[in-house]
C-alpha cells in the first residue's frame, strides 16, 4: 500500500498513513483511521485528515466518546525514509485548527479518558 505522508501546517513531515494506520516518523504506531476521523492508539479522537493531508478539527467540536473498538497492534511496515516536498496548504479559516500545529503531543500522551489498567 502507498504511504500518505500527514503534514503539520508549517510543512513538517509529523506522520505517515499506511493502510489505515498511522505511523510517526521513527516508526511507532500512534493511531488508525476511520472514515476520516483520526484516532490515537488509546482511541481518542485527535482530528479528521483533511484533503491536503493535515489533522483538523473544528474550534467548537466536542469530542466523541473514547473508542473501545481499537485495532490490534499492526505489523510495522516498510516505512519511508523522509518525505516528499509538502503540499502548498491552504487556509484553514478561524473555524477550523491544525491539531498538530497547535498541540504537536497530541499522539504521544496517554488519555485523560483511559480506563485504568487496575479497572
Amino acid at each position: 500500500m502507498k504511504p500518505q505522508f500527514i503534514w503539520n501546517t508549517y510543512g513538517d513531515w509529523v506522520a505517515t498513513l499506511i493502510d489505515r494506520y498511522v505511523w510517526d516518523t521513527g516508526g511507532s504506531w500512534i493511531g488508525w483511521i476511520d472514515g476520516e476521523n483520526v484516532y490515537t492508539t488509546d482511541g481518542e479522537w485527535v482530528g479528521t485528515l483533511s484533503r491536503d493531508s493535515r489533522i483538523v478539527r473544528r474550534r467548537s467540536a466536542k469530542r466523541p466518546p473514547l473508542r473501545t473498538d481499537v485495532p490490534a497492534r499492526p505489523a510495522k511496515p516498510e516505512l519511508p525514509s523522509r518525505p516528499p516536498l509538502p503540499p502548498t496548504f491552504g487556509d484553514l479559516g478561524y473555524s477550523h485548527f491544525d491539531v498538530l500545529e497547535e498541540d504537536p503531543e497530541a499522539f504521544k500522551r496517554l488519555s485523560d479518558r483511559r480506563k485504568d489498567m487496575g479497572d
